[in-house]
């Protein structure tokens, strides 16, 4: 990592005109968002591996735009919501983003930009656009691909289920049943 740029307070325009690269490991700790889908927290702690490059491109007859391309990648441990057992998910996210001087430009080019919009601050907050875009990386349905290692439960009763309601008890409405016989 340059140690001139900061992540946790970038200035992202001097980064750009330096076309620096960042690069770092951060462990999961620093991100509680993040940390929160992790399935158990007590675990040894995943690192995210990412790198930003600054860069800074000139247009003819305006003034030039900042831009960041973002890279990152991890392996959170989360729970298969097929058979409930441990799964890693591997997140990876490459992106680039153009800054803009305030939000009423980003409102303003948004639907224009085939690039996602960003406003230009002084110290903008690097780890937290990676946790964000981490977090967008998460599945829906974490599970593992193609099938789990273990054979998936189908049964949703009991195996004593069916010996505890054959107790020889008759059956509440059976006598209602009689009743509604009997002419």
């Amino acid at each position: 990592m340059n140690a001139a740029f900061s992540p946790e307070r970038l200035d992202v325009r001097a980064l750009a005109r330096a076309g620096a690269r960042l690069d770092g490991q951060t462990p999961i700790q620093q991100c509680e968002r993040l940390l929160a889908e992790m399935a158990r927290p007590n675990d040894a702690a995943p690192v995210i591996h990412w790198a930003a490059q600054g860069e800074w491109r000139e247009r003819l007859g305006g003034a030039g735009q900042c831009w960041l391309h973002l890279s990152a990648e991890m392996r959170l441990p989360m729970v298969c919501q097929r058979c409930m057992g441990a799964v890693e998910v591997l997140l990876e996210v490459e992106r680039s983003f153009r800054f803009v001087a305030d939000e009423a430009t980003a409102e303003r080019e948004d639907d224009a930009a085939e690039e996602d919009l960003l406003v230009l601050s002084p110290q903008f907050d690097l780890m937290g656009l990676i946790e964000d875009e981490l977090l967008m990386a998460l599945p829906l349905v974490p599970r593992h691909e193609p099938d789990c290692p273990a054979p998936v439960r189908l049964s949703v009763q009991d195996a004593g289920f069916e010996e505890a309601n054959s107790t020889g008890r008759p059956h509440p409405f059976a006598a209602l049943a009689q009743l509604k016989r009997k002419p």
